[in-house]
């Protein structure tokens, strides 16, 4: 059952998790390690002022078993002790029925779903079901796989069982390109997903996605720029020695620097530059043309496709395909656009001309 964008009602992020700092901050360790660990790197975070909410793992879903698991229901006695001295908001990872119903005992005040529990509709159909009638908030972090719709399905499952406390996290994804981040972040999926929910919240993830203390901020500052508002970023009093992600994990200390170097951008469509709207109107006048002149090249491609059936030919004349990428290619690199921007429109303009073809042709 697909849900409508009027159907839906999702509450402002701020609502139900005030802001101590701009832009929000959901931090704490990767994995609640033992009591101490959690009730130090607390009081550290606590400190610096930055958070408005504690994360932990307590359920750590590891890729091969004899890793660090995390210690489960034994460690939501120090999270609570963390929100009796600290006031923090706690947020747990969940990903079974017999999860949710623990920390709603513990009193845990919101709850994720991590990636590898996004990929499988079945478990979140029961996590769904589980918290029908729950007043509860839920962030979903985007599935391990690039799939869109999969992440879509994941948000229409928990809005359908009532929750409208409901955000996104960007994690990135696995990818089998290599890449200097951990997880690829292939911005332009959540720009997607903010185009079909413009009233979610989306946060973003820069631990996962950069895999290295070094790229944090570079990964924090993209986010922003996307219009973001805010980040989940793991930290650890002591992160060189953490059982998990430790490459990944910087001290709240550090947290703090970071957030004190990001420029904030306005968020606001009533941006006061207005020169602005001038240069706008401009792009809306290029982009008019750019579909005309699409329109008229796929006529071309119509004519082309009758001769090509006429004659007997194949759709596809790579060797004259090639000549034409690396021409216009060429072209547009004198002009000072992206080698990779400029193949990547071709080949969709391609890819399209191949379809058009072959209909006529078949």
């Amino acid at each position: 059952m697909q849900i409508s964008e009027d159907s839906i009602r999702i509450q402002s992020i701020n609502q139900w998790l005030p802001h101590k700092s701009k832009p929000l901050i959901i931090s704490g360790p990767c994995s609640a390690e033992n009591r101490e660990q959690v009730l130090a790197t607390a009081k550290r975070l606590y400190a610096t002022g930055v958070a408005s909410a504690f994360r932990s793992g307590l359920w750590k879903p590891r890729t091969r078993p004899g890793a660090f698991e995390g210690h489960g229901e034994n460690a939501l006695h120090w999270l609570v002790e963390v929100k009796e001295k600290y006031g923090f908001p706690l947020v747990v990872e969940v990903a079974t029925p017999r999860h949710i119903e623990a920390c709603l005992k513990a009193g845990i005040d919101i709850f994720w779903i991590g990636a590898r529990t996004s990929v499988n509709p079945f478990s979140v159909q029961e996590l769904a079901e589980a918290l029908k009638g729950v007043d509860v908030p839920v962030m979903v972090k985007n599935p391990l796989n690039p799939d869109l719709s999969l992440w879509v399905g994941v948000i229409e499952r928990f809005i359908l069982s009532g929750i409208t406390k409901i955000a996104a996290i960007h994690r990135g994804f696995n990818t089998w390109e290599k890449s200097r981040f951990r997880n690829d972040p292939l911005w332009d999926i959540p720009v997607k997903l903010k185009s079909i929910f413009p009233k979610l919240p989306i946060l973003c993830d820069p631990s996962h996605i950069a895999g290295r203390r070094d790229l944090l901020l570079e990964v924090a500052q993209k986010a922003l720029l996307l219009d973001m508002e805010g980040f989940m970023i793991e930290t650890h009093f002591d992160p060189d020695n953490a059982l998990t992600d430790a490459a990944q994990q910087i001290t709240p200390e550090k947290l703090q620097e970071l957030v004190s170097k990001l420029n904030i951008p306005v968020h606001s469509e009533d941006n006061p530059c207005r020169d602005i709207d001038h240069l706008r109107n401009k792009i809306d006048d290029l982009d008019s043309s750019l579909v005309t002149i699409l329109s008229k090249r796929m006529e071309m491609v119509k004519e082309i496709a009758k001769i090509k059936k006429d004659c007997k030919m194949t759709v596809l004349q790579i060797n004259r395909w090639n000549s034409i990428v690396e021409a216009r290619t060429e072209e547009a690199m004198k002009l000072g656009l992206n080698e990779n921007f400029v193949r990547n429109m071709l080949d969709l303009i391609h890819k399209e001309s191949i379809d058009v073809q072959s209909k006529i042709i078949s």
